[in-house]
């Protein structure tokens, strides 16, 4: 068994793999007051009621952009393990098969996915991660990054508001049928999540734009699936992009 573990900021996702497949995935919120005792109690817990309780890890591999938790969690695996861990940096980057672009700034997920989509398509891809920041990430044929943008993710938005304003409440992320509201509910949900169709639509037209070339467009992050005007804008959706990426990375 193999392990890929990313750390994010919202949530920690591990995937253990064989050389038959994904065998399971754990998810845990990040920012808990970890130890390394209490990781490795954990992940025994979650593996055990999941039907796998006597496991061997071969390889584990990290990506984090939470420098705060990796320490913890690289010490509580290691631990349990019984072994040095790998961790996603720049001094991994000089052999991947994409060039990074400012590789002692730019986030190990999309490294990942950059890598996922290279290995999977013969053409520029731009990648949309829908997660606690949405980033749009384009690298080119030649596996080349060409550069990042970043903007709040939805959860994001949607907690900014709530907590700055005195009356409008938190609402849950549904895409409403109209363009405008009727009550404070929905007219926050349509304000945002339309608001966020036309940020991507644009942001993909303007990539295309500029690239003068075909762009493939795939989508990933725990939020990718929310959106549902933009399906026909993505080539692909998938929700474990960043792990696939971490495997690829971790195989090669």
């Amino acid at each position: 068994m193999h392990l890929v573990v990313d750390i994010g900021n919202t949530d920690i996702v591990c995937g253990f793999y064989t050389s038959e497949g994904w065998q399971v995935h754990l998810r845990t919120p990040t920012h808990q007051p970890w130890t390394a005792i209490r990781l490795e109690h954990w992940i025994q817990k979650e593996l055990a009621e999941k039907g796998f309780e006597a496991v061997t890890v071969e390889s584990v591999l990290i990506s984090s952009v939470v420098p705060p938790v990796l320490i913890q969690i690289q010490k509580g695996l290691e631990h349990w393990v019984g072994f040095p861990v790998k961790i996603m940096g720049p001094d991994l980057y000089k052999s991947l098969p994409v060039e990074v672009v400012s590789p002692d700034e730019i986030g190990a997920d999309l490294v990942a996915n950059s890598v996922y989509a290279h290995h999977h398509y013969d053409a520029e891809v731009l990648i949309v991660d829908f997660g606690t920041a949405l980033t749009f990430t384009l690298v080119d044929q030649t596996g080349k990054m060409q550069g990042v943008s970043i903007a709040p993710g939805l959860k994001t938005a949607v907690k900014s508001l709530f907590s700055q304003t005195a009356q409008l409440p938190e609402v849950p992320l549904e895409m409403p049928v109209s363009a405008l509201g009727f009550d404070t509910v929905s007219a926050i949900q349509s304000g945002i999540l339309w608001g966020y169709v036309g940020m991507v639509k644009e942001m993909i037209a303007r990539v295309k734009a500029e690239r003068k070339v075909e762009v493939k467009v795939i989508a990933t992050g725990g939020l990718s699936s929310i959106l549902t005007p933009l399906e026909q804008y993505f080539d692909e959706v998938n929700k474990l992009i960043t792990l696939e990426g971490l495997r690829i990375i971790a195989q090669l």
